[in-house]
């Protein structure tokens, strides 16, 4: 597989929300604006890339009984460097995204690439896994968070564009799972052709 297939798959083919439906509570959770939804994509991003690596280089040096539990531990330490600096250089959005932040940690899309990907891979195949599973969970997240906020809000990352009073059920949670099965099936559908 071409380095370039290594990040395209994990925009298209493995994309983790569309396709592969992981991470949906922070999908359903956060994703109430477009910030909001690539704030937590590109956090999300940042922890796989570097727990990817990580784990790609020490994957020889772990006992095969604790895995999972040294898994969890590299990634762990990376939430919370990002959560340190998520709160001291963009409070905001670290105020919005609240618990959602330090559950990155028990994202199965993490612990998933972790187990699947990088403990067999070397590290730079492993950081362009990173790269294209962020990059599609990112856009994905950035695309719900956009349709959210254009249908409950009337805004477009903020910038309101709609004066008429908009249907409140695209902010709150059932309408997160009405935008995202309709994304998904548009999304598979266009992928497929």
């Amino acid at each position: 597989m071409s380095k370039m297939q290594l990040i395209t798959k994990g925009i298209l083919k493995e994309n983790p929300t569309f396709v592969l439906i992981l991470g949906m509570c922070p999908t359903i959770g956060v994703t109430s604006s477009a910030i909001n939804g690539m704030g937590m994509g590109v956090a999300t991003m940042a922890v796989l890339i570097m727990s990817n690596v990580v784990i790609s280089l020490i994957k020889n040096l772990i006992p095969s009984k604790v895995r999972i539990p040294a898994y969890i531990v590299v990634i762990a330490s990376f939430v919370t460097i990002i959560e340190m600096l998520m709160k001291a250089y963009v409070p905001s959005l670290y105020e919005a995204l609240g618990v959602f932040i330090p559950l990155i940690v028990v994202n199965c899309i993490i612990l998933g690439r972790a187990e699947a990907f990088a403990s067999k891979n070397n590290a730079l195949d492993s950081a362009l896994d990173g790269v294209g599973i962020g990059l599609g969970f990112t856009l994905s997240l950035t695309v719900v968070g956009m349709v959210r906020e254009a249908l409950g809000s009337g805004s477009f990352f903020g910038m309101p564009f709609a004066e008429d009073v908009m249907p409140l059920v695209f902010i709150l949670a059932p309408g997160g799972f009405i935008a995202l099965g309709y994304l998904m099936v548009l999304f598979n559908k266009i992928s497929k052709r």
